[in-house]
């Protein structure tokens, strides 16, 4: 075997490309057969060594690469003799892994396309299983069902709630001018008896609001806002976000949910008269639509909640009684 390996190594030197491809044959064959003989005497399945033989053959094969590079690489790993699969080869890695196994190990499965027919039967059985349990026997699992549900879609509209949020951008500082109760009174009675004004309806504050307002001060003093739909005490809030929004003045907010602004003094017309950091109108709707289902789906989440509770009392009250009159019964007895 030395003989075999000295012949490679002269062969390889002296640039005899054929003798040392055959004598490369010759001394893998070898090898493999001492690897194997030695692994049947130590009774391993795996064991990690770099015998000389091998070192010698690996530099005699490579006789065109600098030598620093495979002391690099030899410094860094160990041949393994891995014999998994009823397989006798080597291995020249950190981990006893070949590049092409480490690749294959790290695929991620690719996701199945389900068919047509597929998504039909699994539509299928989910409404079947609502099905079921809508109609149960058992009112605990009817009212359980329901609640599991409501809570689902309450989690899905605070994610689109969440999504329609609009971030409020730091705007310029804005000093509100001072006006005496002399002036303040005369823009109330100016704004009272002149007819332009806004609406505020169910979509709320948004841009086109704070639009419209600057269109009406472009030729009045005062302007006044209107809400309809309003709940009690959320007039303040419309009032403190107009003002934020159109750097007007409240003047006076009305019992009957009107809000009257004054422009100002020294009123200049913007050249963006619709904020950046407002919803548009369509957006406004979707905002308005998703907070009246989520009102209605809180309430509805606390009507099955408190239904249940009286359930399960009704039941325990059951049980209790069942129970004292099994024992009546055995003390009778």
């Amino acid at each position: 075997m030395i003989i075999i390996i000295m012949l490679g190594i002269a062969a390889s030197i002296r640039g005899g490309v054929g003798i040392g491809r055959r004598l490369s044959f010759a001394i893998r064959k070898e090898s493999l057969t001492w690897y194997r003989n030695l692994l049947v005497q130590n009774q391993s399945d795996s064991f990690n060594y770099t015998p000389p033989v091998v070192c010698c053959f690996l530099w005699a094969q490579r006789p065109g690469v600098v030598l620093e590079n495979f002391a690099r690489h030899m410094s860094i790993a160990s041949l393994e003799l891995r014999t998994d699969n009823d397989f006798v080869r080597f291995s020249i890695t950190k981990d006893g892994y070949s590049a092409k196994e480490k690749k294959s190990m790290k695929k991620v499965p690719r996701y199945v396309k389900m068919s047509k027919k597929a998504k039909l039967n699994e539509l299928r059985f989910y409404r079947l299983k609502a099905k079921k349990k809508m109609n149960s026997p058992n009112p605990e699992v009817r009212i359980r069902y329901k609640l599991e549900k409501a809570k689902r879609k309450e989690a899905w509209l605070i994610e689109k709630l969440r999504k329609l949020e609009v971030p409020k951008t730091p705007g310029e500082a804005y000093d509100p001018e001072i006006i005496t109760e002399e002036e303040k009174h005369y823009l109330k009675r100016t704004g009272e008896k002149k007819k332009n004004y806004v609406p505020v309806g169910r979509r709320g504050v948004f841009g086109g609001v704070v639009l419209n307002m600057h269109l009406h001060w472009k030729k009045h003093e005062t302007v006044k806002v209107t809400c309809k739909p309003c709940k009690p005490g959320q007039i303040h809030e419309y009032a403190e976000e107009l003002a934020r929004l159109s750097k007007g003045i409240v003047i006076d907010i009305r019992p009957d949910n009107t809000i009257i602004f004054y422009r100002g003094k020294n009123y200049v017309q913007p050249k963006i008269m619709s904020p950046p950091d407002t919803l548009s109108k369509d957006k406004a709707l979707e905002k308005y639509r998703y907070e009246q289902s989520l009102e209605h789906t809180s309430q509805f989440i606390e009507k099955l909640e408190k239904e249940l509770e009286n359930y399960q009392e009704h039941v325990a009250r059951y049980k209790n009684r069942k129970e004292a009159a099994v024992d009546s019964t055995i003390a009778d007895v």
